[in-house]
């Protein structure tokens, strides 16, 4: 079941959710791979995934119908689409937080 679907600066995400109620975040491809990822979450429209050190995105906008779903797990799929092709695909724990916006610096 599809959970959100938006288009941001740097391209497209979709999160989806299996018969099982895992969630899958389906994302355009980033340059290297991640390094003990972490998706930091506070139940709102923003999330934000840490790849590696020189690597995070602000998931922005996202659906109210997936706020609750993404709350209750322990951890996501995350998949990086390269040219309609899987990049790679890895598992990522979800750390639940007071304020995630807090966490994002604008530049």
């Amino acid at each position: 079941m599809a959970l959100g679907n938006e288009v941001g600066q740097k391209g497209r995400y979709s999160i989806l959710q299996n018969a099982k109620g895992e969630i899958g975040i389906f994302m355009d491809s980033r340059v290297g791979g991640p390094v003990n990822p972490k998706f930091v979450y506070d139940g709102g429209d923003t999330a934000l995934l840490y790849r590696s050190q020189e690597s995070s995105i602000a998931f922005r906008h996202i659906s109210p119908g997936a706020r609750s779903p993404l709350k209750s797990v322990s951890e996501i799929l995350v998949v990086e689409i390269e040219d309609d092709d899987v990049e790679r695909e890895y598992i990522v724990p979800v750390r639940l937080v007071k304020d995630v916006k807090s966490l994002i610096i604008s530049i």
